[in-house]
């Protein structure tokens, strides 16, 4: 039997006044004239604001409330809110109408970790292997209130005894609403900072399994910047409906054209031309699908979209403390999607909701959805300056990597790192990543920084990481695409060498720097530009690796913009506070000849020619192509190479400057993609034969040519003559034969104006030369 609990709820309470300080945020849901964390564990429940009846003891789970006053004299209550006098615990709560609820409390399960509903009602399961004692924090539904993160809380202490199986604490209660209760965890244990331990009971923890996160509301704002997030739960709302005719668009992965995009940013700004209560979220990216389709593109690869908190730089004092995290590598919790990027604030079950309508339509525009996930490190900062809002407090030793002497390691440049090999720490990212799969159908995972899962719990790398191993042979996950993103800041640098059981691609870094240094002109580089556009062999033809293991770029959301690229000669990130000492100072960036803004006509020319350049690179070569949003028509940072703090134009995807180069840039960009898309011989299944490919090339050793041209071959006769020119000059080149009854037909020239830089069809008449401009590519193809 479990234990009867009647509540009644009184609908005004004696609440002390917010407060502003950041000492005062970190313990905003601390209680008054408390910081021993006694009584935390007891079999007993403090609860502000309710007048409580003392429960039977018909049965396990013994819980008991009381109210807030029975323990004033002991100077132990649990009240919520800033600092106050033992004098206002004394003080009597006045009684107002009151709503009775009646709660029967049994001691759970431990499993499934998170909230669940079972048959007895809502079970509650956490796990901790240091802690000594757990406390439940429940917020109720209140009529008429939404994120009610800063209301008062009840708070059920867990018997060790009765809601304890080995490392986890669990409870099972009945008659708790369904839905809209918002929950958290106070812990207490060992207090050892150079064992390792961070507990503090002061603080309410997220469970790191809950499902959905309530916060703010509104992305930005500033009116509750010091907002608390708590978890909750949501079992009343009907199975979301994928519809009938619903299929995921299994697109090949050779097949794939990805495109790097941040939620908010795609249509946060005005020029989106959206109603202001869906821009900047889940519902906006769908009001903005034809413009992928325009593109071309056949993958969207979002920015993080787990809940993370936005001003993390602004509570406290620093050079940064004017930022506002828009790129959302912070998480906060690896199961929740982004709350604000619900329309119009509609809270986290709107969240969930919505980010399901936009993967539904996305897919059924055949456009797949790939998730950037942060799985190196937390939103909790280092031990200097610590944001405790889960794991910290839950269990620091277990969740985080330490040295000998109980500090944390920092892997990640972020001042914590995940230990992501720790079987309890690894079997929590499986289940993130199934529940992302089955619960919203995304179809991959680009995992930032992923060479930090490649180390073992004292950080030292490992040639066989089991969470690595896990991923690519985990029978649920075994449709995605899996994207390591193959390097962390401890310098381990595992291009072409990460762990992969012949299932994990890479982001190419190698593949950036040398296409970026031909096109500019650097000298010495014409084989391994070679290497790049025929699919790294040198790095991924291993075992049963494919080309399309590489996942190539030129840009990425990091680093400058294609426009800034070829733009700027040196990064220009004084906006981020920090002196210009953040952001990489190696870009291989070549500014034309002036840097920044400029009116000289042969400027813009040359940097448009070098734009075309760097896009038909990409798309030509062997492996996946990934371009960055807003590259489509040439979006500026004006120079930032880290501009991850700022949620303006800086970021936004500016519409009105799509629509003005809509016939020139973007047109190209476009067409250059869709002609990719109509021709296999860009994305080989297996690396390039001597049949598939001719290099018209006798001069490989000459450090100082810049010039490359070759065929790819068609079986039917389609074959497809390229050639990259990255001299100060003209190259007249000879032209191969075509095939049997074939023709050239030149489809591009960048050195041409729109349109003429690109023609579909194709410009017949090519003689046995052509002469290929400075800093200018073609393509001709063979037709009937």
């Amino acid at each position: 039997m479990g234990t009867f609990l009647y509540s009644r709820q009184l609908l005004k309470v004696h609440r002390p006044p917010p407060c502003d300080s950041d000492s005062a945020f970190a313990t905003k849901f601390a209680p008054l004239a408390s910081s021993s964390c006694s009584g935390v564990g007891a079999s007993h429940v403090a609860v502000m604001g309710l007048k409580l009846s003392k429960s039977s003891t018909g049965g396990s789970g013994g819980s008991i409330f009381r109210k807030t006053g029975e323990s004033a004299h002991r100077g132990k209550a649990k009240v919520y809110g800033r600092q106050a006098q033992e004098r206002v615990l004394e003080e009597e709560v006045p009684e107002v109408s009151e709503i009775q609820r009646p709660f029967k409390v049994f001691p759970g399960q431990a499993f499934p970790l998170g909230v669940s509903e079972i048959d007895n009602g809502i079970n509650f399961a956490i796990f901790s292997q240091n802690a000594t004692a757990v406390t439940l924090c429940l917020s109720l539904p209140q009529s008429g209130k939404a994120g009610r993160v800063d209301q008062e809380l009840i708070e059920l202490a867990l018997d060790p005894h009765d809601n304890k199986t080995g490392d986890i604490w669990h409870i099972c209660i009945e008659g708790v609403p369904r839905s809209n209760v918002l929950y958290g965890y106070r812990m207490d244990g060992p207090r050892g900072f150079n064992e390792g331990h961070r507990f503090d009971c002061n603080i309410v923890l997220i469970d790191p399994y809950a499902k959905l996160i309530e916060g703010r509301r509104f992305f930005g704002d500033t009116n509750h910047k010091l907002s608390k997030f708590l978890g909750t739960y949501d079992f009343d709302s009907l199975p979301f409906d994928w519809g009938e005719d619903y299929k995921l668009p299994n697109v090949p992965e050779k097949d794939l054209v990805i495109y790097e995009m941040n939620v908010r940013a795609f249509t946060a700004d005005e020029s989106s031309g959206l109603d202001s209560d869906i821009r900047g979220s889940y519902l906006g990216v769908i009001e903005k699908i034809p413009h992928l389709l325009e593109l071309g593109v056949n993958a969207v690869e979002l920015l993080p979209v787990f809940e993370f908190d936005e001003f993390e730089f602004q509570r406290r004092r620093n050079p940064r403390d004017h930022m506002i995290n828009t790129w959302g590598y912070s998480t906060i919790n690896f199961f929740a999607p982004m709350s604000r990027y619900a329309s119009g604030g509609g809270g986290p079950v709107n969240a969930s909701q919505e980010f399901k309508e936009m993967i539904k339509a996305l897919h059924g525009a055949g456009i797949e959805v790939i998730l950037d996930v942060v799985y190196n490190h937390t939103n909790e900062a280092d031990d200097k300056n610590p944001y405790t809002t889960s794991f910290r407090g839950i269990d620091n030793k277990v969740y985080y990597m330490l040295d000998s002497n109980g500090h944390l390691l920092n892997f990640s440049g972020c001042g914590n790192t995940l230990n992501c090999n720790h079987p309890v720490v690894m079997e929590l990212i499986l289940d993130s990543l199934r529940h992302w799969v089955t619960e919203y159908h995304v179809d991959g995972f680009r995992f930032d920084l992923a060479s930090v899962l490649c180390r073992g719990t004292d950080g030292s790398p490992l040639n066989a990481p089991p969470l690595i191993r896990a991923i690519a042979k985990d029978a649920m996950l075994s449709r995605c695409k899996i994207i390591a993103e193959p390097w962390d800041c401890g310098g381990l640098y595992l291009v072409g060498k990460f762990p992969n059981w012949d299932r994990w691609a890479e982001w190419n870094g190698k593949y950036r720097d040398d296409i970026r240094r031909f096109i500019k002109g650097d000298p010495g580089l014409k084989g391994s530009f070679a290497t790049r556009l025929a699919g790294s062999a040198d790095l991924y033809k291993v075992n049963k690796r494919k080309p399309y293991h590489s996942v190539n770029f030129v840009i990425a959301h990091d680093g400058f913009t294609l426009y800034d690229l070829v733009s700027y000669n040196f990064k220009h990130n004084d906006a981020n506070g920090e002196g210009g000492n953040d952001g990489s100072n190696d870009n291989f960036s070549w500014n034309c000849g002036f840097e920044g803004e400029t009116d000289d006509v042969k400027v813009k020319a040359l940097r448009s020619r070098q734009m075309k350049n760097f896009h038909l690179a990409l798309t030509v070569s062997q492996g996946v192509p990934m371009m960055l949003m807003g590259d489509e028509y040439g979006h500026s940072r004006y120079g930032n190479n880290n501009s991850y703090g700022h949620d303006t134009s800086l970021n936004h995807f500016q519409w009105t400057q799509l629509d003005a180069r809509r016939k020139s840039h973007f047109r190209f960009f476009s067409e250059v993609i869709k002609f990719r898309q109509a021709h296999p011989q860009f994305c080989h299944e297996d690396f390039l034969s001597k049949n598939d490919v001719t290099w018209h090339e006798d001069n490989w050793d000459n450090l100082e040519s810049k010039f490359l041209a070759f065929t790819l071959h068609d079986k039917n006769g389609g074959d497809i003559y390229l050639a990259f020119n990255a001299h100060d000059f003209f190259v007249q080149v000879a032209i191969p034969p075509p095939p049997k009854n074939r023709g050239w037909f030149r489809v591009v020239d960048t050195n041409l104006k729109s349109p003429d830089d690109f023609i579909s069809e194709g410009v017949p008449g090519i003689g046995s030369t052509y002469n290929v401009a400075p800093y200018s590519s073609i393509l001709f193809k063979a037709k009937p």
